[in-house]
């Protein structure tokens, strides 16, 4: 019962911290959800950017949004899950009805989709078992909690208000259904960044996928840039992960292995 409490108390919270978002028209980051935005041939789908767990959209892609905006594409991004704390699969269904919406708005058939951490890792829910392998071109994780993490932390805040964050603890009976073969099943590209400097998804190799080069790539930032310190929470903002990004959704396939960022200034 008083688990149950706890988790309603943390629900309120979020929807309050959302309404206040709103109020101050903070709801979504500058270049996203201009819902007359139409794609075409050189940028033929939305992007659509997930945010990670408690997390807002506003300040999860203060600088990424933008970017993409002004490189042209259509880029849209929402709030889920109470502060992405509900249970991944509920989420994902979350993820999947507002793909419809955009694509709808837009007329386009597929759309990439760019998460960081949970938002990485969730769609992939999304993809597996809810339909999304028809509507994903690109998924790109950023740091992404694709086999969980090693970190107590997690345990100890599942076992007050959130059910992701004990989906999201390596091992958990949610990520050994989603990882089960084959991880990165057919249909999206899949590109997967993750640092060495990593404190939250323990290890940072948790974050890697296992699937065919021709339509899954795995980066290590400090393989291109050994000097880059980039962090979990730094990372949708990295200058060095904005190059890779864009690669990524520029592709016919994932990310390009051989790519070669610029590293001054990252980090």
């Amino acid at each position: 019962m008083r688990a149950r409490r706890t988790r309603r108390t943390a629900r309120l919270l979020a929807l309050t911290v959302m309404a206040a978002l709103c109020a101050f028209g903070l709801s979504a980051p500058a270049g996203a959800n201009n819902w007359s935005c139409k794609t075409d041939s050189a940028h033929p789908q939305p992007v659509v950017l997930v945010n990670g767990t408690f997390k807002t959209s506003y300040e999860n892609w203060l600088t990424l949004s933008p970017a993409l905006a002004n490189a042209g594409y259509c880029v849209f991004s929402f709030e889920y899950g109470g502060l992405e704390t509900a249970p991944v699969a509920d989420s994902a269904a979350e993820l999947r009805d507002f793909v419809n919406a955009v694509l709808g708005a837009t007329g386009a058939k597929k759309a990439d989709i760019v998460g960081h951490s949970q938002g990485g890792m969730m769609p992939r829910y999304y993809v597996k078992f809810l339909g999304g392998a028809t509507k994903v071109d690109d998924l790109v994780g950023i740091v992404p909690s694709n086999h969980g993490t090693t970190n107590p932390l997690a345990l100890v805040a599942g076992a007050t208000a959130c059910p992701s964050c004990v989906d999201q603890t390596a091992g958990s009976d949610f990520l050994q259904r989603l990882n089960a073969d084959p991880e990165a099943p057919v249909g999206p590209d899949y590109t997967s960044i993750a640092t060495r400097y990593d404190e939250v998804v323990l290890p940072h190799t948790s974050s890697f996928l296992d699937g065919p080069g021709s339509y899954v790539t795995n980066v290590l930032l400090q393989d291109r840039c050994p000097l880059d310190v980039t962090e979990h929470d730094q990372a949708p903002k990295s200058p060095l992960v904005k190059q890779w990004v864009l690669d990524a959704l520029k592709q016919r396939g994932p990310a390009d292995p051989a790519f070669g960022p610029r590293c001054a200034g990252s980090g």
